[in-house]
């Protein structure tokens, strides 16, 4: 049975993936993850282990939609000076964040969901990131690298370092995107 995301908005829904989602942050927090189950999730956030299982499905697709949760960005990206400046500064801020033993740990239990309607939700607020630096740099009418090009050149390459290699630092972050935002580009 797969995640029905927001089957009612609000009321006991919101109230039952509110207590739930705290009780798994906590107990992540507390415990050991290989002594977290169901049972214990669900007595902790005071509700059945059955509306655990209909609502996530299993501990791994509920620990994914807490990483994903947890991965939604809090606001945009910071404005710093030029387009190009923004997006380094955000991109720097992106792989640290993502390449700390947390953020880890969040794309391990993202990714290990049986379905991938988590790891949609995090390209997708990646995307939405993106999309503000793109408008930002429209705006200025400074040339700007297109999502695609971002997403394929840029947070690919850092994502899957993070995940299989070691975790790309600023200057290798400045290396990916002078490749789709060469300085011969850039008004001055």
């Amino acid at each position: 049975m797969g995640y029905r995301e927001n089957p009612r908005p609000g009321g006991r829904s919101a109230r039952v993936q509110v207590a739930v989602h705290q009780s798994v942050r906590d107990m992540l927090a507390a415990m050991d993850r290989a002594d977290i189950t169901i049972p214990l999730i669900a007595q902790r956030a005071k509700v059945t282990p059955s509306t655990i299982y209909r609502r996530w499905g299993g501990l791994q697709e509920l620990l994914a939609d807490v990483a994903a949760s947890r991965l939604q960005p809090e606001g945009e990206p910071a404005r710093i000076g030029s387009a190009r400046e923004d997006l380094e500064a955000w991109a720097e801020q992106y792989a640290d964040e993502m390449a700390s033993g947390v953020g880890r740990q969040l794309l391990r239990d993202v990714l290990s969901a049986a379905d991938c309607t988590n790891a949609e939700k995090c390209c997708t607020y990646t995307r939405t990131q993106l999309a503000v630096l793109i408008a930002r740099a429209e705006k200025r009418g400074e040339p700007f690298p297109t999502e695609e090009e971002l997403m394929d050149h840029v947070i690919s390459p850092i994502i899957y370092r993070i995940l299989f290699d070691r975790a790309p630092g600023p200057d290798h972050v400045r290396k990916l995107i002078a490749k789709v935002m060469p300085e011969s580009v850039v008004k001055t």
